[in-house]
């Protein structure tokens, strides 16, 4: 399989067995690749037009010029992020992006939150195995610092996710969620 291929292989979800030596390949040069960026990204000052630029080469999609993050920034695998206008990541972040993560039009991500789309099979014989869901934030979405979003999860527009929280289900649009695993705590007037 060449790469385009695998590309595609991982925005479908499919899951990775760790014994299949040719997708875990393909993953392991994705991983060096994001490694690489991250660590240009990490490790000197760059304007914020650079990061635009490192972003877009990261994700391998045209990230628009409104995007702002302040570094360090991490991820595993860096193709799989769809970042909207008007974006702002906060320094610390951490994205294990293969199932997927897409970002609506004026989300702000809080300090060192992390985002996760993969989970591991729990029967012994499937431990091995990453199941790939995505995460989708929608327009507006505030996350707070040090909150967890686990894979599958979609929070609507204009929701917030407050400090520490950890995401374990859906968020309707216009609420708040607090708490470990996060529950809605109050609306927000729309």
């Amino acid at each position: 399989m060449d790469m385009e291929k695998f590309l595609e292989f991982c925005r479908e979800g499919n899951p990775i067995s760790g014994e299949d030596k040719e997708l875990h390949g393909l993953l392991t040069q994705c991983s060096y690749e994001a490694q690489r960026i991250t660590m240009e990204l990490n490790t000197s000052y760059h304007s914020k037009e650079e990061i635009v630029e490192i972003f877009s080469e990261l994700t391998g999609t045209e990230v628009d010029s409104s995007f702002m993050c302040f570094p360090p920034f991490y991820t595993d695998f860096g193709k799989n992020i769809n970042i909207g206008k008007n974006v702002f990541f906060n320094t610390g972040c951490s994205f294990q992006d293969r199932g997927g993560i897409h970002i609506g039009d004026g989300s702000l991500i809080g300090m060192n939150v992390t985002i996760a789309t993969l989970n591991h099979g729990l029967p012994l014989e499937t431990r091995n195995t990453t199941f790939a869901s995505p995460v989708t934030l929608g327009k507006n979405v505030w996350i707070g610092s040090n909150a967890t979003i686990l894979p599958g999860v979609t929070v609507g527009d204009n929701s917030v996710i407050a400090a520490g929280a950890v995401v374990t289900k859906d968020v309707p649009k216009n609420v708040v969620v607090a708490g470990v695993p996060a529950k809605v705590v109050k609306a927000i007037p729309e």
